[in-house]
């Protein structure tokens, strides 16, 4: 490819963005057009079920690519533009206002949307998402007022939210279809200690509840299951995962599944089309199916990768999944592939943090979960990516079943 070629980046996101910006820093000197469909710069999206509901932080403070950078830069930032087709032989898009833009390499950073279960009543006025900026300003005014809040779906998005939520004054319960908290995503002990630290904090946590839909009264709403009586709330938070944006390389025709699969240099099966961050399924030794991973790390991560190789240069992306989260003024790290752990060991450490091991059959690490863990995340960190085997003296076992539900 000429050095005067065009990337082309679809979706502006932490992916797309710090690949517009790898690719310059990288020394390409042809365009690099970033397509967005959202009207706002690119932003990082962490803050959003934290400090801009709270009010702790601003949208100035979230952004990931400023005007001054992006013009200092030489990057063509097409905002408020929707990408609706891909046509790989002539090598270009066409998007919702008409125009075609043809393209050299092609990045698909189109991120995800939030799952929207076949539920009744998701018509609701009373019904919120939270994954654009928008979404989070009105949580914030949502909140001020102080209702009930359910949130449906005990994953990361979901608790952080719930956390906020209860720092507000909102009275919050939380609704989980599985037996445990994060079931995806940590090993069951550190399940059970994260619903220890919701119901402490004052969130009345539902486990093994499958909502059947949401029923609008004339002072709120009520959240309806199979079986049980129904909650009562003023406003329903909808958290139940994200389904990749992949339409676009469907329609392309693509190889999908559960997302756009990408080998390990995020190549697509066309190879002047590469795909990274929520959207991809890389190809990984270490997950049969693939891994889609929705971190906030591996979109940068993943995004700086996808611009090098659309360079060129060698690439050979096979991360250690890595992800954070803060809950009640602490911090939350994850590493590794919990769901690979046959074992877990804790320990309390000196500050009243706690640090979970997960092992294999064989005693070595594979997944670390701390919480205000610090440097001692740090060392475990690099025994679940080197596969050690880590000096467990200080480490108790903790085959804890988890918390019964507390709350009816």
């Amino acid at each position: 490819m000429s050095a005067l070629g065009t990337m082309l980046i679809v979706g502006a996101g932490q992916a797309g963005a710090w690949a517009a910006r790898t690719l310059r820093e990288q020394g390409h000197a042809g365009r690099i057009v970033l397509c967005g469909a959202e009207p706002h710069r690119p932003y990082e999206r962490p803050p959003l079920s934290k400090g801009l509901i709270t009010g702790a932080s601003t949208a100035a403070e979230a952004e990931l690519l400023s005007q001054a950078e992006i013009q200092e830069r030489g990057i063509e930032f097409l905002p408020s533009l929707a990408v609706v087709s891909i046509d790989p032989a002539a090598r270009q898009v066409r998007c919702a206002d008409g125009r075609e833009i043809g393209y050299d390499k092609l990045l698909l950073a189109t991120g995800g949307s939030p799952s929207r279960p076949p539920l009744a009543g998701l018509d609701s006025a009373r019904l919120r998402v939270l994954r654009t900026l928008y979404d989070a300003l009105a949580l914030r005014q949502d909140f001020a007022a102080r209702p009930r809040v359910a949130i449906i779906g005990g994953g990361w998005i979901g608790l952080e939210t719930a956390a906020t939520a209860r720092a507000l004054g909102c009275e919050v319960a939380v609704i989980e279809a599985g037996p445990r908290l994060c079931g995806r995503s940590v090993m069951a002990p550190l399940s059970a200690e994260l619903q220890r630290r919701h119901e402490a904090a004052g969130v009345a946590v539902h486990l093994a509840r499958g909502v059947t839909g949401l029923q609008d009264r004339p002072d709120g709403v009520k959240v309806l299951f199979g079986e049980g009586p129904a909650i009562e709330a003023d406003l329903v938070l909808l958290a139940v995962g994200m389904q990749p944006n992949d339409a676009l390389a469907r329609e392309a025709g693509l190889d999908c599944a559960r997302g756009v699969r990408v080998d390990a240099a995020c190549r697509t099966s066309d190879p002047h089309i590469y795909a990274a961050g929520d959207v991809a399924l890389l190809s990984h030794p270490r997950a049969a199916q693939g891994l889609r991973l929705e971190s906030w790390q591996n979109a940068q991560d993943q995004g700086v990768a996808a611009a090098r190789a659309m360079l060129g240069q060698a690439v050979d992306y096979a991360p250690v999944p890595l992800l954070w989260s803060e809950q009640y003024e602490h911090m939350i790290q994850i590493v590794g592939f919990p769901d690979l752990a046959q074992h877990t060991v804790s320990r309390t450490l000196a500050n009243g943090g706690q640090l979970f091991l997960g092992l294999d059959a064989g005693g070595l690490a594979v997944a670390a979960v701390g919480i205000d863990a610090g440097r001692d995340f740090r060392a475990a960190r690099k025994w679940v990516e080197q596969g050690a085997q880590p000096p467990l003296a200080d480490y108790q076992a903790c085959e804890a079943q988890a918390v019964q539900e507390g709350v009816a």
